[in-house]
């Protein structure tokens, strides 16, 4: 079931959202999936909305996005890895709304992520 979130995360990196600066260095896809841990249940299950601590966890990430490079990366992160773990398209695709997060660009597995500002 973990690794169904990290396939949730393409979203929130095509929510997804994005990648993630830190002070020192850009957050890896690996970092932003655990970030994200709490929207599993969401993403993953029949769960009829995301908790506040996934809401939280959007927010959070897609507000460290700082450059269109790291935005790109996360992006193709989260599409190769939410079919792997069972995200539900669906749902990514409501989570920004859901969550009141505005993300630059659709959380679509459709999105072409080399193309997106």
């Amino acid at each position: 079931m973990e690794k169904k979130l990290n396939g949730v995360f393409w979203c929130v990196g095509v929510l997804g959202l994005v990648t993630v600066v830190l002070t020192v260095h850009a957050i890896t896809c690996e970092e932003a999936v655990q970030t994200l841990m709490p929207c599993k249940a969401y993403l993953t299950t029949p769960a009829p909305s995301p908790t506040l601590a996934c809401c939280q966890a959007v927010a959070s990430v897609n507000a460290s996005a700082s450059t269109t490079q790291s935005r790109r990366d996360l992006c193709e992160c989260f599409k190769k890895k939410a079919p792997v773990y069972g995200v539900d398209p669906q749902k990514a695709k409501q989570l920004p709304g859901l969550c009141a997060v505005q993300v630059p660009f659709p959380c679509d597995p459709s999105v072409d992520c080399q193309h997106m500002l």
